[in-house]
């Protein structure tokens, strides 16, 4: 029987990379000195456009909340791809609140709560919670849930109030594909490269500029896995209620720590031996 604390790092660990589309950040370099960049093509300038006013747009939103529909590869010893999903409702409240429901497709259920004081996560269906001080503002608490808490927190850089500045700092090159209806919404279709992966964003078009759908191509791992994302029911003034941000665990639920918070020892000798079937 696997423990507490393994059943939390199955729910939350990482699966194709911690951030996902924060993955656009990692390990991204700049130009090299005294090379100046080619002249953007107008195509390239107006991607560039589109996505500085997405970013500027989400960065500038004190509250939101939207559901998202998502997939993912999990590739197999085999090389063969699996699809694994789930679907998220996130709320967030600037300047250190957010709220995210989630259900994977296995039907795990589960909780993520930043109250402005304390980090809480519930499974639902394990019937086991952790918590931890939660460091400070939005920006600051999601880096430290993701990188010292070893926690999944997918499309994290799409929450930062900085986002602007991660997009310019990191996306090598972004083009125009087309003009496209995603969910009867016309958007701009672009496609970017970094170091680490490809992305393609769909952004609506019109003065709320979101993105209605994110593919992330992993191209630097084997088998070059895909993560997708489907955005849905935008709302840029959710109603927010003192529950909103509390997390109040199930009857009866354990309380685990973290597994970043187990001592090496502890954590290797926790470590579940390989199951059958497909991987996660």
């Amino acid at each position: 029987m696997k423990s507490s604390a393994q059943v939390m790092r199955r729910c939350c660990g990482a699966v194709t990379g911690a951030l996902l589309l924060a993955a656009t950040a990692a390990g991204a370099q700049p130009a090299a000195p005294g090379k100046a960049a080619p002249a953007a093509t107008e195509s390239q300038a107006r991607a560039s456009a589109a996505l500085a006013r997405m970013a500027d747009f989400l960065a500038g939103a004190q509250r939101f909340s939207v559901n998202v529909s998502a997939g993912y590869d999990a590739v197999q010893k085999s090389g063969q791809k699996i699809e694994f999903g789930e679907t998220r409702k996130l709320t967030v409240s600037r300047p250190d609140r957010l709220r995210v429901e989630g259900e994977r497709s296995d039907g795990t259920k589960l909780l993520v709560v930043f109250d402005g004081k304390q980090i809480a996560v519930i499974d639902q269906t394990a019937n086991v919670y952790a918590t931890a001080p939660q460091p400070g503002g939005l920006d600051d608490s999601i880096v430290h849930f993701v990188r010292d808490l070893g926690m999944r927190l997918p499309l994290a850089m799409l929450l930062l109030s900085r986002l602007p500045e991660e997009m310019k700092g990191r996306v090598q090159s972004v083009d125009y594909v087309e003009r496209a209806s995603v969910q009867g919404s016309v958007s701009h279709h672009l496609a970017a490269r970094t170091p680490m992966v490809d992305f393609q964003v769909w952004v609506a078009d019109g003065d709320a500029p979101l993105p209605q759908r994110v593919v992330i191509t992993y191209k630097k791992a084997k088998g070059e896995p895909q993560f997708w994302a489907q955005f849905s029911d935008w709302n840029l003034a959710p109603p927010l209620e003192e529950s909103t941000f509390q997390a109040k665990p199930p009857d009866g639920a354990q309380k685990i720590a973290f597994a970043a918070q187990l001592p090496r020892a502890v954590k290797a000798a926790r470590t579940p031996s390989a199951d059958k079937g497909a991987k996660r």
